[in-house]
């Protein structure tokens, strides 16, 4: 209940772990930093996924499953994947009673054991482009997990294409990050910083990482989404090559991009209050909780049959659940669906019945209206689509209000460590050496460099000198 969550205010950290449990969107597993993900929160997972797939889709990619066990010598070909993932790698040596003769790595990411296959698909430029997409699980092995945002292991999908030409493939590269915008913040409701990730930032083995960058209630970034240009390293280090319409053997040009259950971290972060989880329309596992009040046999019948009613009018358009729960009082369920994160609930009692009306409650202001039953359907739809509207809104303003441009180092260190530190935008000149200067004293990082670059650039706020990029940084999840 209310009262027993953790303020966001006092602890932000606690708040998450404990909201995430208390309204049943996840637990603990028996496996040091793995989860549950119980219905609810596996609910939200499906209407993420569902959209994302069809969104995947629509832009021509096909859906395949591929092995979640990898030789050890494929991650070995190519040196840097191997140099940034060799911590998190888990690694099976032993099976059927016996020590394996080669180690088999639980998948990390498919870029390896694709391209292996994509050697033998590809000979001719007629068998390209190739754009596949993979919903999986990935083991990562994390050293200080938290529910959804780092576990060891998650949900995920991963595209990955292969292409004739390097501008197709740079094409590929922003349209599917563009993709995971439109999906955060039209189904999400997350307005999103993009743009492309810093050589230190950057995915092993890529060329251009691409990014979407949330910032959560507490100041601080999530990464919700990356697109990587992988150029032909990939290629070159699996033998991907294709005869050219010239007739040469040349590489594929490749691009890998994916979102995962991380997503649903950002949600929770993003929306939620002091009262609980508080879940844009589009996503949410219950659009519409109805709580029906009544104390005697007559009134209850009474009101179970108009509730009846409004299950038949809006359960085939909505995602409905009517409370019938009798060992909880009315005031109880009101407290268990607002903490639940529910879009809208509706209270009916006999008083309602006879006047012919319904009360509907929105979870984002707590306004509670009164609505004629002729009315309700189109009510509930406004409302659902109100709600939508106003957590991007309400997102928004807050990464607005938390987005400061500062050209003072001391300044910028400052705001920093301020308790809600934000986005600070500045310039940076280019050289890692600043960017790792920042992190040692701040511990932020460059979440991303935007696209939109202004036309001149200030002094890099770390050593002074030129600057040659706009960047955003912030201390992040």
């Amino acid at each position: 209940m209310p009262e027993d969550i953790i303020k966001q205010s006092k602890d932000f950290p606690g708040w998450y772990q404990s909201i995430v449990q208390k309204a049943e969107l996840a637990d603990y597993s028996e496996v040091k930093g793995c989860m549950v993900i119980r219905p609810y929160g596996y609910a939200l997972w499906e209407n993420l996924q569902r959209d994302m797939d069809r969104r995947i889709k629509e832009t021509g990619h096909e859906n395949v499953y591929f092995p979640m066990l990898i030789p050890e010598r494929l991650l070995r070909r190519e040196a840097d994947h191997v140099e940034g993932f060799a911590p998190e790698c888990a690694v099976v040596t032993h099976a059927g009673g016996a020590k394996l003769e080669e180690p088999l790595v639980v998948r990390p990411t498919s870029e390896t054991i694709i391209n292996v296959t994509l050697a033998k698909w590809i000979q001719s430029y007629r068998d390209l482009p190739v754009l596949i997409n993979q919903w999986a699980n990935i083991i990562r092995w994390e050293m200080r997990p938290r529910l959804f945002l780092r576990t060891t292991e998650f949900l995920w999908q991963e595209g990955h294409t292969a292409h004739e030409t390097k501008q197709e493939a740079e094409e590929e590269t922003l349209k599917m990050l563009e993709v995971y915008r439109e999906f955060a913040e039209e189904m999400m409701a997350v307005p999103v910083a993009t743009g492309r990730k810093s050589d230190s930032e950057k995915f092993a083995g890529a060329v251009d990482t691409y990014c979407i960058e949330a910032l959560v209630r507490d100041g601080k970034a999530l990464q919700a989404g990356t697109s990587h240009f992988l150029g032909q390293n990939f290629a070159k280090a699996f033998n991907v090559q294709f005869q050219s319409r010239e007739g040469k053997l040349e590489y594929a040009w490749q691009t890998s991009w994916g979102v995962s259950s991380r997503l649903i971290g950002a949600v929770i972060m993003a929306h939620g209050d002091d009262h609980g989880l508080m879940l844009p329309p589009r996503i949410a596992p219950v659009q519409v909780a109805v709580v029906p009040i009544g104390k005697s046999a007559a009134e209850q019948e009474a009101v179970a049959k108009e509730v009846a009613k409004i299950r038949e009018e809006l359960g085939a358009e909505v995602r409905l659940k009517v409370d019938d729960r009798e060992q909880y009082s009315p005031g109880w369920k009101f407290n268990d669906w607002e903490m639940r994160g529910v879009p809208l609930r509706l209270e009916i009692g006999p008083r309602d019945v006879k006047q012919d009306q319904v009360v509907l409650v929105r979870r984002d202001t707590g306004q509670k209206e009164s609505v004629g039953r002729a009315g309700l359907k189109a009510a509930v739809h406004d409302a659902l689509d109100a709600v939508q509207k106003a957590l991007y809104a309400r997102a928004l303003e807050f990464r607005e209000q938390n987005t400061r441009e500062l050209d003072d180092y001391e300044k910028m260190k400052a705001a920093l460590q301020e308790d809600r530190p934000g986005f600070v935008r500045t310039f940076w000149c280019g050289d890692a050496a600043c960017e790792e200067k920042v992190k040692e004293d701040t511990k932020a990082t460059i979440r991303v460099i935007p696209f939109d670059q202004p036309a001149e650039c200030g002094k890099c706020i770390a050593c002074g000198k030129d600057g040659k990029e706009l960047v955003l940084f912030a201390k992040a999840y």
